[in-house]
């Protein structure tokens, strides 16, 4: 794995061993970088369920000012840490290894991010409980990107119920990026 493009660009990243993680391919990362790289000048970013970062610091890497990462796993988060550093990009991050609803609640009144990118564990809905937590939020608004990395059978219909609405969906061959944002009052 590595960073794609920008001040990072062709450095290598480090993952945990073992099958906790499942690192987003380049080839992906690629195509999900090239939607979102028009809003990623000086923006907040989000990654939620950062496994070993790679999402966020492409993010940094492209031209984000700030970059939260939330990973419960300790040795994850480690590797962000160790990511950011060897990528001289920590000073523009946050690492909390916590869990993410507790991390969640504590980021309610923050000013909204720009991006939000979750990948959690496919079929476990964990990503409407995110959704569901975030539908009040002040941290996120109708200009935040809500982007989901989810399997191809995740439906997303509850989405109008909570305040949100689905603005485009990426498929590949095995999963997919659904794009999310606040519906307008």
């Amino acid at each position: 794995m590595r960073v794609i493009a920008g001040s990072a660009k062709s450095m290598p990243l480090k993952t945990i061993p073992g099958l906790e993680t499942r690192p987003t391919t380049d080839r992906i990362k690629e195509t999900l970088f090239n939607m979102l790289q028009p809003y990623l000048c000086q923006c907040r970013f989000l990654d939620i369920f950062a496994g070993s970062g790679g999402i966020g610091i492409e993010a940094l890497s492209r031209g984000a000012d700030f970059c939260a990462f939330i990973e419960k796993n300790r040795r994850a988060a480690a590797v962000i840490e160790e990511n950011l550093k060897f990528t001289r990009l920590a000073s523009k991050a946050q690492v909390y290894s916590q869990d993410v609803f507790g991390v969640l609640s504590s980021l309610q009144e923050a000013e909204p991010f720009d991006c939000i990118f979750m990948d959690p564990p496919y079929d476990r809905e964990l990503e409407k409980q995110v959704l569901e937590q975030l539908r009040g939020a002040a941290c996120v608004d109708e200009n935040t990107r809500i982007i989901v990395e989810a399997s191809l059978s995740t439906k997303f219909d509850y989405l109008e119920e909570y305040g949100f609405f689905t603005e485009k969906v990426k498929q590949y061959k095995t999963n997919q990026h659904v794009f999310i944002r606040k519906a307008p009052k």
